[in-house]
């Protein structure tokens, strides 16, 4: 019966000091309930702690940066333009202790970070217009080779911009969060978009200003083919009258030079004349007769008489 009651006795002290301590880790920070309700200062050093056992309760709060990720929401601007903005923001518990009064947990927290974040976001954009959204500053823009000549693609001047309307909401929801323990630590746009019904009609604008741009091209492509080839032919005609001319040139001195070929030879003596005969009707013959041609002569032709001649 003893050893049973010290081992009643020991258990219970095991429990009991497995109860009372309790070890925070360098991320951490705790508050401590008795009954529901917050005893004592927030534990924020990390290491081994004691409380008292069973009634007391330990509730562990995150000491890093946390992360809160809105829902792309559809908003009007204030010039009327309907868009998707989708925001994020970066917060901590700054006070553990009006953290847990206020919010109980993150749950409660990413809650009422909803409508904080969300309802400002939602204020801001309603208070800007669209090319205040869209743009952080009055920058000079490129000019674009491809727009059509008389045509401005200078940017309308803003007075805000984005990165202003950005630290708008950021500033608006750190007063609001002042009475809950946390800080508001980030916010940024992720992305902000036209509604699909608008994006539609911006495209179909975009793809109209491209194919009038590419028809442009495409015309001043063919008018610069059109000079082109019209050149071509120029010089290709003036090259063929020159080689005409220059050909023409070469026959006219090749018939002189044989001409006077012709008169030397038939200068000369009786027997040279004679040989020259024989050789153009030999000429003649040829250009006149193939093998396979049958050819009466005349005995008192002179073609008749060179061949008589040069027989046995």
């Amino acid at each position: 019966m003893g050893r049973l009651l010290v081992a009643i006795v020991v258990v219970a002290l095991i429990f009991g000091i497995s109860g009372a301590a309790y070890q925070l880790f360098e991320t951490e920070q705790a508050i401590i309930t008795q009954f529901g309700k917050p005893v004592g200062e927030p534990v924020t050093d990390p290491g081994l702690h004691f409380k008292i056992p069973l009634i007391r309760k330990v509730h562990r709060f995150d000491k890093r940066f946390l992360e809160w990720d809105g829902k792309a929401n559809q908003l009007p601007t204030k010039d009327k333009r309907f868009i998707w903005a989708d925001t994020y923001a970066r917060w901590r518990i700054t006070d553990p202790l009006l953290f847990f009064q206020r919010l109980q947990n993150e749950r409660g927290a990413q809650s009422r970070l909803d409508d904080i974040l969300d309802g400002e976001t939602r204020n801001a954009i309603a208070n800007h217009d669209l090319v205040e959204l869209v743009r952080t500053s009055n920058r000079t823009p490129e000019h674009d080779q491809s727009l059509s000549e008389g045509s401005s693609d200078d940017l309308a001047p803003i007075k805000d911009g984005r990165e202003a309307i950005r630290l708008v909401i950021l500033a608006a929801a750190q007063t609001r969060t002042q009475d809950l323990g946390i800080e508001i630590l980030d916010v940024q746009f992720k992305r902000i978009n036209y509604v699909e019904e608008v994006q539609e009609k911006v495209y179909d604008r975009m793809i109209a200003e491209r194919r009038r741009i590419a028809d442009r091209f495409r015309s001043e492509g063919e008018g610069e083919s059109a000079r082109i080839r019209g050149e071509l032919e120029r010089d290709l005609k003036q090259i063929e009258s020159e080689a005409f001319k220059t050909a023409e040139e070469i026959k006219g001195q090749a018939d002189a030079e044989a001409t006077s070929i012709y008169a030397a030879a038939y200068d000369r003596s009786a027997d040279s004349r004679r040989f020259y005969e024989f050789l153009k009707s030999m000429e003649t013959l040829e250009q006149t007769a193939s093998p396979e041609t049958s050819i009466l002569l005349s005995t008192e032709g002179e073609l008749y008489r060179f061949l008589k001649g040069s027989g046995p």
